[in-house]
């Protein structure tokens, strides 16, 4: 490794010399490997490479990208002229505040005097075997088999503030993780002001980046611009990730594609307001940070007390957006989710609200759940209005924080519903129904008794009048009394009846807050919830949702193995929809339902067995209508399309998605699914517009051994070359056609 710092070239020739003997010979077998003051980060193709500057103290970087396992070439520094010094002339791995260097730092703090300069500078390094849990925070997790974590010291002599940055490197995953402490070691407050889990200076090239925009029911839409000079950014103030803008950011290559190129991926654990900034500085590096939005941050922080940075997920391919995708996907499905559903156990389900939405009772309830059990789903899920009392939940307006039985539609309760319910058995099968229940434990309506009780447990900004969004306020969790009062709240629920699946919704973004730092407090707060209980039971399957995708991030995704994608159920949008939210998080993860037609967010009306197709492409399948209310034709089509659902379901959950065509180059969207062995896969194919008087595209399969054989849907036998090389016909004679092909290996 070289590294040269202005002023002591002699001294730098001969660390060159000690360093480079040491790498060469450890860095392409260990995962993390120190001479000096010089760090090695190694994975299976990934080399991440940094060092302390000399003269400085800084910490600087050398390189990320695919494995380098030699000396690295001099990063050869103009002279200076002009206003950039030295200090922004160079890649930093942890930009401060104030000393020269003008692009964006990853940390500001302000001094009791009021100043923001700071200076960190090397103290120490340790090695960690295994990965250290975040103090009340979601983090990726693994034992010493699979994951080694590097901490190296900071520590600024001036104010008496150490920052300790930990780099995680999973080898087989081509990823480190980075999170930041900042402990205050000093006699006055300070204010933390804003702070990067991960910063990375890339090197002078032509960049792209990639991100994931919308809003509700247009989740996670593709946005891809070349990184300019200057400052280029998104992030949320919502209070949470947001359906506008995910907490996700990808550099690539200019020439990158889905199978080509070179990309970085970066993905932050963490639910709550965020912010990506990307800057091009005057030197032409590229600088990526994310971590806290500093509009909703300003930490105090006392003598003695540590922030802890979310932590970020960075990933290098070097075989496109695909590859960064399913490094994430194996990543996340294998050391982010706890839930023991993780991988396994997504029954078919049918979901109340869009068949009865809130005009139901008892009998009608089971009623639909007999509609659900006959046409072969296993799972019926109770959702919205089923509780309140002085309040009753009849409409959006009431009820919200009274978390009771509504004693006119459920005189004894939600146990003897329940107890029918799961008496009932599915069709074709010798399975019990399970009973599955909505709630929304963050938030209150006015209109209830908990707010009559406590108002003082709403989010609100002193005398400012307290904005209502659909007709609801959310509770403070930064507050542990509002933390009890709904742990205790959902565990009197799932105590109450066999419940076994949870729908835990959250409907509005945050808009008054006492202060910025609030914003993080209640994120502590609802982590400590969600692990509590998550904790205390184990067997529920958990389901996060914020109006659809307002929460699919990777924070929600360490304690709820699966997250509805979006309240749009058109399965045209879906397709987009859904694989955009893939470019970060694994298709095991996704609830994706087929619903009624006409479709109630875009007014199309699409084919029964195109909309299930789409939706057999998330981890969680599910219906999302009344069957009683179906024409007879798609009626019909339902226990077929659920039992293709749970043949190729174990595939979706456990193996790897390779995105042939995307909705927006091709009329032919196709996505391959092959399994975690290798020995099948599933081919989804859809055709979106008509195609008159035409020939039909062939579609090239990717990632399946070119030296063996497939069985077509146990038909005829091709090889992999011949699948992959020369690809597979699908002619359709309408528009919304769509074909699921399974593929054994012979």
């Amino acid at each position: 490794m070289v590294h040269l710092s202005r002023g002591v070239l002699a001294t730098g020739l001969t660390l060159l010399a000690h360093s480079s003997a040491v790498m060469a010979t450890e860095s392409s077998t260990k995962p993390i490997v120190v001479d000096g003051t010089s760090f090695a980060l190694n994975g299976d193709n990934v080399s991440y490479r940094i060092h302390v500057d000399n003269t400085t103290g800084d910490l600087l970087g050398d390189h990320f990208g695919g494995s380098v396992g030699d000396n690295i070439p001099l990063e050869v520094v103009g002279e200076v002229n002009g206003w950039v010094g030295d200090i922004g002339r160079v890649r930093r791995e942890f930009p401060d505040q104030g000393r020269g260097d003008f692009r964006t730092p990853a940390i500001r703090i302000r001094q009791s005097e009021g100043y923001t300069v700071s200076e960190f500078q090397y103290k120490s390094h340790q090695i960690i075997p295994g990965k250290p849990a975040l103090s009340g925070l979601p983090a990726t997790m693994g034992t010493a088999e699979n994951v080694s974590t590097l901490v190296i010291s900071l520590y600024d002599k001036y104010s008496d503030v150490a920052a300790d940055l930990s780099y995680s490197i999973f080898p087989k995953h081509d990823a480190i993780v980075r999170s930041v402490n900042v402990t205050n070691h000093g006699d006055a407050n300070i204010t933390i002001e804003s702070l990067a889990s991960l910063s990375v200076d890339l090197p002078f090239e032509d960049l792209d980046m990639i991100s994931l925009r919308g809003d509700w029911a247009r989740e996670a839409h593709r946005e891809r611009k070349k990184v300019a000079y200057g400052n280029q950014g998104f992030g949320s103030s919502t209070g949470y990730s947001s359906h506008l803008h995910n907490p996700f950011l990808a550099l690539a290559e200019p020439s990158a594609t889905e199978s080509h190129g070179e990309v970085w991926g970066f993905s932050l654990v963490y639910t709550g307001s965020f912010s990506v900034n990307v800057e091009k500085g005057s030197q032409g590096f590229t600088r990526a940070l994310l971590g806290f939005n500093p509009g909703q941050l300003s930490w105090n922080l006392p003598p003695g007390e540590t922030l802890t940075s979310p932590e970020c997920v960075s990933v290098y391919s070097k075989d496109g957006l695909g590859g960064m995708s399913r490094s994430l996907h194996r990543l996340y499905r294998n050391h982010l989710i706890k839930s023991k559903f993780a991988t396994s156990d997504r029954p078919p389900l049918l979901n109340s609200w869009e068949g009865l939405s809130f005009t139901y009772n008892e009998s009608t309830i089971y009623e639909l759940a007999k509609e659900a059990a006959e046409v072969g789903a296993k799972l019926f899920v109770l959702d919205d209005g089923w509780f309140g009392k002085e309040y009753p939940r009849l409409s959006d307006s009431a009820g919200l924080g009274d978390w009771i039985p509504n004693p006119d539609r459920f005189p004894d309760g939600l146990e003897p519903v329940v107890k029918n319910i799961t008496e009932l058995t599915a069709a074709n099968s010798s399975t019990n129904l399970r009973f599955g229940i909505w709630v929304e434990p963050e938030m209150v309506n006015p209109n209830s008794t908990l707010y009559n009780e406590h108002p003082d447990w709403v989010l609100h900004a002193g005398p400012y009048p307290r904005t209502e969004r659909r007709n609801q306020l959310v509770l403070n969790l930064a507050l542990p009394e509002v933390q009890d009062f709904i742990i205790k709240a959902v565990s009197d629920i799932l105590n109450s009846a066999d419940i076994t699946y949870v729908k835990w919704d959250n409907n509005r973004g945050i808009h008054e807050m006492p202060s910025p730092a609030t914003n993080h407090a209640y994120m502590l707060g609802m982590y400590r919830v969600f692990d509590e209980l998550t904790t205390q039971f184990p067997d529920v399957l958990w389901e996060g949702c914020a109006s659809g995708g307002g929460r699919f991030d990777p924070g929600v995704l360490q304690y709820f193995p699966q997250i509805w994608t979006s309240d749009d159920t058109d399965a045209v949008e879906r397709i987009s929809i859904q694989l955009g939210t893939s470019l970060v998080y694994p298709p095991s993860a996704m609830g994706a339902h087929l619903s009624e037609v006409p479709n109630q967010q875009t007014g199309r009306t699409v084919p029964v067995a195109f909309r299930g197709h789409v939706a057999m492409m998330g981890g969680s399948f599910g219906l999302e209508l009344n069957p009683a209310d179906m024409a007879a034709d798609d009626k019909a089509a339902l226990p077929g399309l659920i039992a293709l659902a749970e043949k190729v379901n174990p595939i979706v959950l456990t193996g790897d998605m390779w995105r042939l065509n995307l909705p927006e180059d091709s009329n032919w969207p196709a996505v391959l699914f092959i399994a975690e062995d290798g020995q099948k896969a599933v081919l989804f194919v859809f055709q979106l517009a008509p195609n008159i008087d035409h020939s039909w595209p062939r579609i090239r399969l990717q990632g399946l051994d070119a030296q063996t054989s497939y069985k077509i849907d146990e038909g005829v036998v091709y090889s992999g070359a011949t699948l992959m090389n020369i690809g597979l016909q699908f002619p359709f004679s309408d528009d919304y056609g769509s074909q699921v092909v399974m593929l054994e290996k012979q």
